[in-house]
């Protein structure tokens, strides 16, 4: 268990400090700082922290005689820890989310994925790495790549048809709603697999199994649902 959990304060705080003008505006939101980290803490190989905070604070790391990046750096340190903590004790992590305008009826579950994906490219080749069970990798990475919208737009690009307007938002809602359930099971995925243990697929609910809409009579996530690749 993290002995020093971040209180609300402190996140509220760690906010605060990222858009601190030292970074210059190049530091990452808390939102995407936490979904790289969850990403980064569940993964197949390790990512050393001088690896990952340039890409959390830009060229602001290099003044680190600065208190405020200091203090930065040492709230970053135990988020770290906290994400790792609370996926190894599948507790699942709450994503922070900020909204996508100022009526927040909505919020900015892409700009989360993405920086997941982003995230898990810090590792290498997510699907090379996982070998033989790169299929139930792809199956749960599927509803990430679904959020941030690359799956839509591999299907049009490749002229394929894509879910009417109503069907492609439940799809979505439904990923939102499990999205904390969906990152446990990408970090139970290379926890089993590090152990040399058989992978348990968590099946969250994605969609994936109902039938492609481009008529082919095969399940979404063994057509036009299956990304080639990791970017």
């Amino acid at each position: 268990m993290n002995p020093t959990p971040l209180s609300e304060s402190e996140l509220d705080h760690l906010e605060e400090l990222l858009e601190a003008d030292i970074f210059a505006g190049e530091a990452m939101r808390l939102d995407e700082i936490q979904a790289m980290l969850c990403a980064i803490v569940s993964g197949p190989e390790p990512v050393a922290p001088a690896v990952w905070l340039p890409e959390a604070l830009g060229k602001g790391l290099t003044s680190t005689d600065d208190p405020v990046v200091a203090e930065t750096l040492e709230l970053l340190m135990r988020l770290n820890n906290d994400i790792a903590a609370a996926l190894l004790a599948d507790d699942t992590v709450s994503p922070v989310l900020y909204p996508l305008d100022e009526t927040c009826e909505a919020y900015d579950y892409a700009a989360w994925a993405d920086s997941y994906v982003f995230g898990a490219g810090l590792a290498g080749d997510w699907y090379e790495l996982a070998g033989k069970h790169s299929d139930d990798l792809s199956e749960l990475l599927e509803p990430l790549f679904m959020l941030n919208g690359m799956l839509k737009e591999d299907v049009e690009k490749s002229g394929e048809r894509w879910f009417a307007p109503t069907e492609e938002a439940r799809l979505v809602a439904d990923i939102q709603e499990n999205l904390p359930v969906i990152v446990q099971a990408l970090y139970n995925f290379w926890r089993n697999k590090r152990a040399g243990g058989t992978v348990k697929h968590e099946e969250p609910k994605s969609g994936r199994n109902d039938p492609c809409p481009c008529g082919s009579g095969r399940k979404y996530k063994q057509c036009c649902g299956h990304p080639d690749k990791l970017n």
